[in-house]
């Protein structure tokens, strides 16, 4: 136990800076978030295409008619791409998913899948999926590419893939705006 206090009682840098990493004060943040109305208003914008009035339009010469939906064999991270990560088992390919209330439910700030959704049966290869990800076609419904990730989250239990397995995503699979 001596060892131990002398080794902290010699850096009286190292106890400074710790010391101000543990009792600073917390850096000023804006109080509360969005409201929760905005909340929902902004996944169904997002999800089903629906105008936030005087802020956002789904208008434009070619409004995105699809979300892209990609697998991923670990977390492609808050500013990774679909591409990060992403499955690569025999015959993989992404899922578009309607951007519209046929596609997404939004309710009560949540975002689900309407209806069972599946990716291509695995031809070859094994690999386990642990995170799903949503983003926006590049151009009308073409989802492929490095596609920026709006949404990103676990799979649970996680989807393991051999061949013939057909790895599929649930009306469970939940995505919710904080």
């Amino acid at each position: 136990m001596k060892k131990t206090i002398r080794a902290f009682a010699r850096s009286t840098a190292l106890v400074a800076a710790l010391a101000l990493a543990l009792f600073a004060p917390a850096p000023a943040l804006a109080a509360g978030g969005k409201a929760s109305t905005f909340e929902n208003a902004l996944l169904l914008l997002i999800f089903n295409g629906t105008t936030i009035t005087s802020i956002a339009q789904n208008v434009g010469s070619t409004p995105a008619t699809v979300l892209c939906v990609a697998l991923h064999t670990a977390d492609p991270g808050a500013g990774g791409a679909q591409s990060t990560n992403e499955a690569a088992y025999g015959s993989y390919a992404r899922i578009s998913v309607n951007r519209n209330s046929g596609g997404w439910t939004v309710s009560g700030n949540q975002v689900s899948l309407t209806s069972l959704e599946q990716f291509p049966a695995a031809t070859s290869g094994s690999e386990t999926e642990t995170y799903f990800s949503v983003a926006v076609p590049t151009s009308g419904s073409t989802c492929s590419g490095s596609l920026t990730i709006l949404y990103r989250g676990p799979i649970t239990p996680n989807l393991v893939i051999s061949t013939g397995v057909t790895p599929e995503l649930t009306t469970g699979t939940l995505i919710t705006e904080q």
